[in-house]
């Protein structure tokens, strides 16, 4: 990659919508060659696609938080398995730090989201949890 690529790059991850024209002023090009490089950087599968993201106060989960979650004894897929049947549970994932596992919460209001951690926090592996609500977010890639 060039310098035209990776300034191309950098704009681009602010505003994935930005059109050619404004990319071809910002980086003091031509619109043809803003068009040529992210040709040639969504062939090269470089740029997979362009999204849209959402202000959280119009996500589906206006409750959101991750909990971290440390297993007596092994962990094993029995609790992965418990853990993917909670319908507020959005993702599992396995870690190599303190915790065995943290996990993504999303929840309608703060009841549901208080049913739901007292409701893991009985799960019969669970040793010890800690809970953290998600406030603002400020990047997320997905």
């Amino acid at each position: 990659m060039d310098r035209i690529d990776q300034q191309l790059i950098a704009i681009l991850r602010q505003d994935g919508r930005r059109a050619i024209a404004d990319l071809a002023a910002d980086i003091g090009a031509s619109r043809a060659t803003v068009r040529n490089h992210l040709n040639r950087l969504e062939d090269r599968g470089v740029i997979r696609g362009y999204t849209v993201q959402l202000n959280t106060d119009f996500d589906d989960y206006p409750v959101r938080a991750v909990m971290m979650i440390e297993i007596k004894g092994k962990p094993c897929p029995k609790i992965v398995k418990q853990l993917m049947g909670v319908p507020q549970v959005l993702a599992v994932h396995s870690t190599n730090g303190r915790w065995d596992y943290i996990v993504e919460l999303g929840a309608d209001n703060l009841s549901e989201f208080d049913d739901t951690i007292q409701a893991i926090r009985l799960f019969e592996s669970v040793s010890l949890t800690e809970t953290s609500l998600q406030l603002t977010t400020y990047k997320q890639v997905r």
